[in-house]
This record gives structure tokens, sequence and C-alpha cells, in this order.
């Protein structure tokens, strides 16, 4: 497993860019672990914890400075780790989150083109040790993305953002998925929904058989 300093849990990350699909498949992946006899909690990004969803409030609807919006974000993850996540993974609870830091270099390093170094820093400063052990990136097209957005909800501070951002968005999430192939497996989020569930299923079914292996799981196919 992904070397996670006191852990017994494993962890999830669900991402993607706004309209990629991702939160349709939260509930699903719960299901899955649930049938195989596991406690699972769920949680999203920014938020998670009472100080979390107050700092989400700002981020998603009030302008700031950049940093201002970055160190936010590592800020409320700070919180939720401490308060959530390694409570229940050191519990043996299975944590499943709808974002984490990879979020943060895709949308404020791609999208908003803050310094990857200084991502690096805050990522190094809030969590040298703790790392997803499977991250789902669920990836559309940008017209694709758009057209769900438009047609499903009204839209947050990100959500509104222009073209260029999402697309820089994007990059930076395949970027990523791209230098860690063993934790990121891409989902391509434009087929039915039937469809990636089946290969969800078949992803988390093999981290479960693994994990219970105690054995290193690489989703490079």
């Amino acid at each position: 497993m992904t070397n996670n300093k006191s852990k017994t849990g494993c962890f999830i990350s669900f991402e993607g860019i706004d309209g990629a699909g991702k939160s349709t498949h939260i509930s699903f992946v719960q299901q899955i672990l649930e049938s195989h006899g596991l406690k699972v909690a769920a949680t999203r990004e920014p938020g998670g914890t009472p100080l979390g969803e107050a700092l989400r409030a700002l981020l998603l609807k009030e302008s700031m400075h950049l940093e201002t919006e970055a160190l936010l974000m590592f800020a409320s993850r700070r919180e939720h780790i401490a308060q959530v996540i390694q409570p229940a993974l050191d519990a043996g609870t299975w944590v499943i989150s709808d974002r984490f830091t990879d979020a943060s270099f895709a949308y404020q390093g791609g999208g908003r083109h803050l310094s990857i170094d200084k991502l690096n820093a805050l990522e190094q400063w809030v969590h040298p040790y703790l790392q997803p052990d499977l991250t789902l990136l669920f990836d559309v097209p940008l017209e694709v993305a758009r057209a769900r957005l438009d047609a499903t909800r009204t839209l947050d501070k990100f959500e509104q953002e222009k073209s260029d951002f999402f697309n820089d968005t994007r990059n930076e999430y395949l970027r990523r998925a791209a230098e860690f192939p063993a934790r990121i497996k891409v989902i391509d989020s434009t087929r039915s929904i039937e469809e990636i569930q089946q290969e969800l299923k078949q992803i988390v079914d093999a981290l479960v058989a693994n994990s219970n292996a105690n054995t290193i799981v690489d989703f490079r196919n």
C-alpha cells in the first residue's frame, strides 16, 4: 500500500474538473466497500469538519488573493486530516474523500498558475506522509463538463471560470496522473454510468483484495 505513516485503513480520493461526474459515483464506491464488510467514512474537501465547512463557504464564494486561496485550502485540509481522516484510518476505517491535495495542484496550480514549488512545500508541511492509496480521476473533455454543469445547478466561484482555466486544470490533473500512475487511475467519464461503475467495481475489488493480502497495488494496467 501507499507509504502512509501509522495507517491501518485505506484512503480513496475522487478527483476531476467540475462536471466530470465524480460525485455521481462516490456512493457507489461506498456501497462496494461496505459489501466487503468494511467500515467507511465519506467526506469532502474543502470541508469535512465544522471549520472546514466554514472555510468552504468562503472559498467557493469570495474573491481573494491566489495565495490566500491556496493557504485556506491547506488550512482546511490540515484540520480535515487531524479531525477526520487520520483518526478514521488509524481505527481501520476506509476513508473516501471528494477531492484531496491533487485538487489544489490542479485548481490553484494548473488553473490559477500558482507555483508548483509552493504547493509542494505546503503539501510537505501539511501531510508529509499521508497520501491516498487510490485516486480515481474522472476525466472528460471540457465541452462535456461544461454542458453537464450548465444543465444541473447554480455555479460556484470555480465553476464560473472560463475555458482556459478548466483546460489548464484538466491538464494539471493529467500531468499528475502521469507522474503518479501507481496511485492515480484515470477514468473515462464520457461513458455510460453502467460502464464506469463496472470498471470502478473491478478497481475497488482489487484494492480490497490486495489490502487484505498486504501487498502493493499498481494501477498502471
